[in-house]
């Protein structure tokens, strides 16, 4: 990943497609489940495209009627909340947190800085952006979507690192949940495999050499279960979603 140390401040054009529409922001939306969200919800949302990539978060942005890039190294805490101030936000509707790592290791195998990579980036970033958007999404009455995993109920062999941050970011999705109960919605949502490029990995690390994506969940499903959690009436929130492949 490259950071971002400089942010560009957003367009004069930007802020006007903010005043009409509600804002989310999605990380990891330049591919996979994240992208399959921000097309969802740019239909009527203005979105905040996070990746670490220009080109690839800019061919997003260039899909959607209204957004603009969020550019960020999420292995860099120290980068986030400068990143997230730079955007200059007046308000904030929707936080999606859909970046992630995801490899399978054994135990033995695994060394501490491969355990602090994972951790880094798929709860410590969580967390620090959170906080960071807390103020605008209480603002709002908003809601935070922290996209999980199957592995964040369960462990498998090779699993450690992977089902130990979802695990993680199971525990900390529930207890943000029950601190700002009132002030902000917040769901986990939990999908089985998913036909996306890290699936693909995944199970060639496996020694899957025969990938059928259409076993898996498609990102649209999941996208339309994040539709779902945002359009829930004032009064209602949806907490946990486990969505699971049909066929084992």
């Amino acid at each position: 990943m490259t950071a971002q140390s400089s942010p560009a401040a957003p367009s004069s054009s930007a802020h006007q497609a903010r005043d009409a529409r509600p804002v989310a922001l999605i990380t990891g939306a330049s591919r996979g489940i994240g992208a399959a969200i921000a097309e969802e919800l740019g239909q009527d949302h203005h979105i905040l495209v996070g990746g670490t990539n220009p080109a690839t978060v800019d061919a997003v942005v260039q899909t959607l009627p209204s957004a603009e890039p969020f550019l960020v190294d999420l292995s860099d805490l120290d980068a986030i909340a400068p990143a997230f101030a730079a955007l200059g936000l007046s308000g904030l509707d929707v936080l999606v947190h859909s970046a992630g790592l995801a490899w399978m290791n054994p135990v033995a195998e695994t060394s501490p800085s491969q355990f602090q990579e994972m951790f880094t980036v798929n709860v410590f970033a969580v967390a620090e952006l959170t906080r960071a958007a807390l103020p605008l999404l209480r603002g709002s009455s908003g809601q935070v979507l922290s996209i999980n995993s199957g592995a964040g109920f369960t462990a498998g062999a090779g699993s450690s690192m992977y089902s130990g941050t979802k695990f993680a970011l199971r525990a900390m999705t529930d207890a943000l949940r029950e601190e700002e109960r009132g002030a902000v919605k917040v769901t986990s949502i939990h999908p089985g495999r998913v036909d996306t490029d890290m699936q693909v990995a995944l199970q060639e690390s496996m020694g899957n050499q025969n990938y059928d994506g259409g076993i898996y969940i498609s990102p649209r499903a999941i996208a339309e279960a994040a539709r779902t959690v945002v359009d829930m009436e004032d009064a209602s929130m949806v907490e946990s979603i486990s969505i699971r492949p049909v066929q084992k």
